[in-house]
Parts: structure tokens; C-alpha cells; sequence
């Protein structure tokens, strides 16, 4: 069996974790991906600039009254990436199981 190769800018744990939230939602504004991903504001800030600048996400900043707003959204790109992902690592874990399945037989 020959296994496909993973993204590399989707396997990292918070970019995986943005990309799963945001292939969920419309948009999601950084606070919320903050409370939902185990990460800080900087480490979050730094995942969401690579995938933006692989045009995996689309970020807009605004103001919500006098504060800042960073919304994000995934991309027709980033979507297909984060498809070719799933499809991807669950090869690998299918492999995984009919080899387990057949040694227990």
C-alpha cells in the first residue's frame, strides 16, 4: 500500500484545529478560536498568518465599537486542502485497520 503524503501546513496540531473549526462555521472571530483551541495569542496569531498567506483562510480585520476584530474564514483553497487531508490520514488509518482486522482473524 503506498500512502499519500500529508499536508505539512495542515498536520501541525492549532492549524489542523483552526481549519476544523472554520470548515464548520461561516467565520469565526479570533476570541472564539482562542477559548477553542489549547494555544496562546501569539502561537495563534503566527498559525493563522501561514495559513492565511497560504490562502488556506481569509482573515479581515475591523473594529467592534473601539476595539479590534479579527474574523477568519477558509477558503475554496483551504477547503480543498483540509478535504485532501481527511482523505489523506484516512488512508493511513484504514490501512491500519484492515491490517488489524486480519491478524485477529
Amino acid at each position: 500500500m503506498t500512502f499519500k503524503d500529508l499536508d505539512p501546513l495542515l498536520h501541525s496540531q492549532v492549524r489542523l484545529a483552526i481549519m476544523s473549526i472554520l470548515v464548520m462555521v461561516k467565520s469565526a472571530e479570533f476570541g472564539f478560536l482562542l477559548e477553542s483551541i489549547n494555544t496562546t495569542k501569539g502561537n495563534l496569531s503566527f498559525q493563522l498568518k501561514k495559513l492565511s498567506e497560504a490562502d488556506y483562510i481569509a482573515i479581515k480585520k475591523s473594529f467592534k465599537g473601539n476595539y479590534p476584530l479579527t474574523t477568519c474564514k477558509i477558503t475554496p483553497i483551504g477547503l480543498d486542502a483540509y478535504e485532501a487531508y481527511v482523505n489523506s490520514i484516512g488512508e493511513y488509518f484504514s490501512g491500519f485497520k484492515n491490517s488489524a482486522d486480519s491478524t485477529q482473524k
